[in-house]
């Protein structure tokens, strides 16, 4: 059975999986209707439409 020779040091270890948890932005597109910031593949929240059609109602302001 494989046992380690000499204890690893938290700061070691962190240091080591560090590189391979970064996390990256999420992508985000323009609405083409009314032109608002929009995750993609999802309707959009201020006037409800996705791929072109009305998915969602939307309550005036």
């Amino acid at each position: 059975m494989a046992v380690p020779k000499c204890k690893v040091s938290k700061a070691r270890r962190d240091k080591r999986r560090g590189s391979n948890w970064k996390l990256s932005a999420p992508s985000v597109t323009v609405c083409p209707k009314c032109g608002e910031p929009v995750m993609p593949h999802r309707a959009c929240k201020s006037c409800g439409t996705y791929n072109g059609r009305q998915v969602v109602s939307v309550e005036a302001e």
